[in-house]
């Protein structure tokens, strides 16, 4: 099956972000205020939808946000993929930090890529989050 990485419209991330992080919640809360102002990637698999990240470049620095992947495709490199592409985007921007906000359960998955924790750290609707960082 082949994968492929492609920029998508926002359209195309709010479903499965709605469906993979926010599922409780309404379709709207998964929308960002500023989803107009991001580069929004998908990695499918044949034709299926099956992971996605949005991308926001202020500046020297690239925040990646609402990055999803199907529940029964985790752990099989697909997400890997997609994040390896976007800092290799971030790169090509000549971005000098990428940095997102980690629920803290996946911290050890964005330490393989070189991102580090900060001091910084919050709660959002009963989710733990740190701050995790690269200077590229």
């Amino acid at each position: 099956m082949q994968i492929t990485i492609r920029q998508v419209d926002k359209e195309v991330v709010w479903e499965l972000r709605h469906q993979v992080m926010w599922a409780d919640k309404s379709f709207d809360y998964i929308k960002l205020v500023d989803d107009d102002l991001g580069i929004h990637y998908g990695l499918y698999k044949g034709s299926s939808l099956i992971s996605v990240i949005s991308l926001f470049i202020i500046d020297d620095e690239c925040q990646f946000r609402k990055f999803a992947t199907l529940h029964q495709e985790q752990g099989k490199g697909y997400g890997s993929k997609l994040l390896n592409h976007v800092m290799k985007e971030a790169q090509n921007n000549r971005s000098k930090k990428i940095w997102c906000n980690a629920r803290k359960n996946k911290m050890d998955f964005y330490k393989k890529f070189g991102l580090q924790e900060t001091n910084d750290s919050f709660i959002k609707d009963g989710k733990h989050y740190v701050i995790m960082e690269k200077y590229l």
